[in-house]
């Protein structure tokens, strides 16, 4: 069956790491681009995080500019989210997203992606 699926959600005090795992399960990943989006309660999801898939561009939103690193495992056929100063408005559920043909640009948040994961939460107390 193909999808994707997160992984390394937790509870960690502020200024603690977490590192978010989106493994792909049926196809390649590496052809694909790759993009992290959270939802936090009561409010809208938003896009956290995006990785082209032909020249590995990377992309951030502005608040975790900085924190946050994306990269490739393609031996893993992974794509991981590095996350560092987590702070309590980093809480929400975050999901990965796979988008078929690799290419994802500086609109990326607003691409109609192939495959969801469920989600994994991610939450910040301390």
């Amino acid at each position: 069956q193909v999808h994707v699926a997160e992984s390394g959600g937790g509870l960690v005090q502020p200024g603690g790491s977490l590192r978010l795992s989106c493994a792909a399960f049926g196809f390649d990943m590496d052809s694909y681009g790759v993009a992290w989006f959270r939802q936090a309660p009561g409010k809208e999801r938003e896009g956290v995080s995006a990785i082209s898939g032909d020249d590995g561009r990377t992309y951030y939103e502005d608040s975790v500019k900085g924190r946050f690193t994306i990269s490739r495992d393609n031996a893993k056929n992974m794509v991981l989210l590095q996350m560092n100063s987590l702070q309590p408005e980093d809480t929400a559920v975050y999901y990965c997203a796979a988008l078929y043909g690799g290419y994802v640009g500086p609109n990326w948040a607003q691409y109609e992606y192939d495959y969801w994961g469920q989600g994994t939460q991610v939450s910040v107390s301390s």
